[in-house]
């Protein structure tokens, strides 16, 4: 069972471990800089850690000891546009997109057998790998050269974003994208072809007639089940989506209360039927609803589900949280998340209890465990 995890924040990475039966801050790097996300490889134990600096640009670091010390890594390049290409303008932004790196949003180690080898997206939609453990990124010109994707759009971000990288730990060739807005790409191949998003999700903002197309879903964030990795889960920008066939169909999972809305999902490693999700007000709003934070769960794949609240606040909270900010261990009892007031809650029973361990964060971008 995982015993330290990464709380990537506005104002710095922050280490939790856990001794006896509390949770405690171990460690804090990269204090006051501006820390998107954090990524931990079981396949040799290192972390990697994006800085947005802003108008300094985007840094990227890798840490060999845990955290005690950080290496500065190279940061993805888009390359630029070929002679004569005439970007797509966006029929929803007015503007095309530029070919220019704006936010490091997701980060995935490969499979067992690619030693090295790491999955990176970004804003503007680009999908980069390294073979180097992040010495060096190359776009994946497959994808981004597929015609479909100057249809794709920004949904809460101005542009495009790749945010969720799903590995098969059956075929690391086998990888499952989300974009928020363009769907849930696929390859079967390590990423040389791509497979356009199935059927099945529903995106309510669009006109009627565009509701169901795969490639202008706002799937908010994506995980897969590592012992069953033909179900995917998806909290998506109106709804909870699922699939039982590797991403090639959707069902929507409906009647949810309070709410369908929210970023972050989770998934039991060893029990697809089970998943947690957090709720949230929709659209401009955005809070919990009743300012309860509140985590619900199914145990039957969606049939029904439990709101969990012991041990979270029920009054006058206003916690929102992020799609990479909620993360499960390798056992599926012990959940973790982090909200934008700081907060940052741990259960031990798979939800049923809730203990925090700070109330005085930055506001929360990621978290994520340690696992072997």
């Amino acid at each position: 069972m995982s015993t330290r995890c990464h709380v990537a924040t506005r104002k710095g990475l922050f280490t939790l471990e856990r001794g006896g039966s509390k949770w405690s801050i171990s460690r804090a790097s990269f204090l006051g800089d501006n820390c998107v996300n954090v990524m931990h490889d079981p396949r040799n134990g290192e972390l990697m850690a994006t800085l947005n600096h802003g108008h300094f640009g985007i840094k990227m670091h890798r840490s060999s000891d845990g955290g005690e010390s950080w290496k500065e890594i190279a940061t993805p390049k888009y390359p630029a546009m070929p002679e004569g290409y005439v970007p797509k303008v966006n029929p929803f932004s007015g503007k095309p997109v530029e070919w220019s790196l704006k936010m490091v949003w997701s980060l995935a180690p490969g499979g067992a057998d690619e030693p090295g080898v790491v999955w990176c997206g970004t804003l503007p939609g680009g999908l980069f790998r390294s073979e180097d453990r992040g010495d060096s990124w190359e776009l994946n010109r497959p994808l981004w050269d597929n015609p479909l994707r100057e249809d794709w759009f920004g949904g809460g971000a101005d542009l495009p974003g790749v945010h969720s990288i799903c590995v098969d730990p059956r075929e690391a060739r086998r990888v499952t994208i989300g974009i928020s807005c363009g769907g849930a790409w696929r390859t079967t191949d390590g990423g040389k072809t791509w497979l356009t998003p199935g059927p099945g999700m529903r995106a309510e903002y669009m006109p009627p007639e565009q509701q169901f197309e795969p490639n202008m879903q706002d799937p908010h964030m994506i995980v897969q089940c590592r012992s069953n990795p033909d179900v995917l889960w998806v909290q998506h920008h109106n709804g909870i989506f699922k699939s039982v066939d590797a991403a090639e169909s959707w069902t929507e999972i409906k009647d949810v209360k309070p709410t369908a809305f929210g970023f972050g999902v989770a998934v039991h490693p060893k029990d697809a039927n089970t998943a947690w999700f957090i709720p949230a007000v929709k659209d401009e709003k955005r809070y919990p609803m009743d300012g309860r934070v509140v985590v619900n769960r199914t145990r039957d794949g969606g049939k029904t589900f439990e709101t969990l609240r012991n041990g979270l606040p029920q009054e006058h909270a206003y916690d929102l949280v992020y799609r990479h900010a909620f993360d499960i261990d390798e056992t599926g009892d012990r959940l973790a998340f982090g909200s934008t007031t700081g907060s940052v809650w741990i259960s031990e029973n798979g939800g049923d209890s809730w203990q925090t361990v700070s109330l005085n964060l930055p506001p929360v971008y990621s978290v994520r465990f340690e696992k072997p």
